[in-house]
């Protein structure tokens, strides 16, 4: 590839990335949405950050199977009550990092 190849791909994804992000805002900055629609616009990272952690906490990988007894489950409960407590992000992500890392020496996994 030669370097004008390089700009024009280099060019085309800032363009594909930035057109679908900017395009409904710039649509919808002129506009009142509903108020049904906000509240549920609301609830998406809840369940986007529900969907990413359900799984690492509550399912075995090995065999698909329910299990509360993973070290992440048991880790990730005292770290959310940090969290809650302290309201710290650093401090929790220290927390959970600590546990986990004591949970895999007592738990040898």
């Amino acid at each position: 590839m030669t370097f004008s190849d390089y700009i024009f791909l280099f060019g085309g994804m800032g363009l594909v990335t930035y057109l679908p992000r900017a395009l409904p805002l710039l649509y919808l900055t002129h506009k009142q949405l509903p108020q049904w629609l906000i509240d549920w616009l609301s609830l998406i990272p809840v369940a986007i950050l529900s969907a990413l952690l359900a799984p690492s906490l509550f399912a075995d990988a090995v065999d698909r199977s329910f299990s509360l007894g993973k070290p992440e489950l048991i880790v990730a409960i005292p770290t959310l009550i940090f969290a809650l407590k302290t309201r710290s992000l650093g401090g929790t992500v220290l927390v959970g990092m600590l546990l986990y890392w004591l949970a895999g020496l007592l738990l040898n996994t």
